[in-house]
């Protein structure tokens, strides 16, 4: 079953056209990669999932992209519901300035929770693979921990606000190959639960944990500078192993360029 999926999608930013021709489907309760150079519009295809694009000056789309079906542009769709519901966490780790409880439990406060919030925040906590780190100092700072246990502090976050999707732009690149290897365990262990979609430059880490790849490429367009476009999508291990194209298997293979 598709969750996300975006059709004949163009993407602007101003007068610059970014991103051409993508046609893809995200499928429910699997880790669909997205790769290629920079440049190519990975991120940008990603926040188009959430809307989080319309927070940039001169953003605009062309295409439909549906969430369960549904237009997620179309004019009586909440953006902020949106955000709640496909969630993000980012490349760099980014806990708010207050204590670990409080981080978690931000989300769920501002949507008026009602439920237990000691509950909820534990779960949260359990689901990141944090619980055990964190369970004895939850006053403490949030930014008071590493690098990878402020990762997976964002994650229980985004988790905490009971999304169905989870979208992450890069989200090991910051991190040790410990912290990396412990993000990529919770990946396939929370896509039993939630559809999950990756932006990734690693091509390693693309095909560890995902099911689906989806390529994209760069293409110079004259005066227009670089534009990004839908080289080739599919299964990980079809992609990586048997690509229909060249450029793609160059790519994957490290000969890119």
């Amino acid at each position: 079953m598709t969750t996300l999926k975006a059709t004949d999608l163009q993407i602007f930013y101003g007068k610059h056209h970014a991103v051409r021709d993508v046609t893809i489907e995200i499928p429910e309760n699997r880790i669909t990669a997205l790769i290629g150079p920079s440049g190519c519009g990975k991120s940008s295809v990603l926040r188009c999932f959430n809307r989080l694009n319309d927070l940039i000056p001169g953003f605009s789309l062309d295409g439909e992209v549906t969430f369960n079906g549904e237009n997620l542009y179309a004019p009586h769709i909440d953006p902020v519901e949106v955000r709640r519901r496909i969630g993000m966490v980012f490349q760099k780790p980014n806990p708010f300035p207050k204590s670990i409880y409080d981080n978690v439990a931000f989300g769920a406060r501002m949507t008026q929770y009602t439920g237990d919030m000691d509950e909820l925040v534990e779960s949260s906590l359990k689901r990141a693979f944090l619980w055990d780190e964190v369970k004895d100092k939850l006053t403490k700072s949030g930014l008071s921990l590493s690098g990878g246990q402020r990762q997976r502090l964002c994650i229980a976050r985004t988790l905490a606000g009971d999304p169905e999707v989870l979208l992450m732009d890069e989200p090991t690149s910051a991190l040790d190959p410990v912290s990396t290897e412990k993000i990529e365990e919770l990946m396939l262990s929370l896509k039993t639960d939630y559809t999950i979609a990756i932006v990734t430059h690693s091509l390693p880490q693309a095909r560890r944990i995902s099911d689906v790849t989806v390529f994209l490429n760069t293409e110079e367009r004259g005066s227009d500078g670089i534009i990004g476009y839908l080289a080739e999508t599919d299964e990980t291990e079809v992609l990586f192993e048997n690509p229909q194209l060249e450029v793609t298997k160059a790519y994957v293979t490290g000969r890119f360029g």
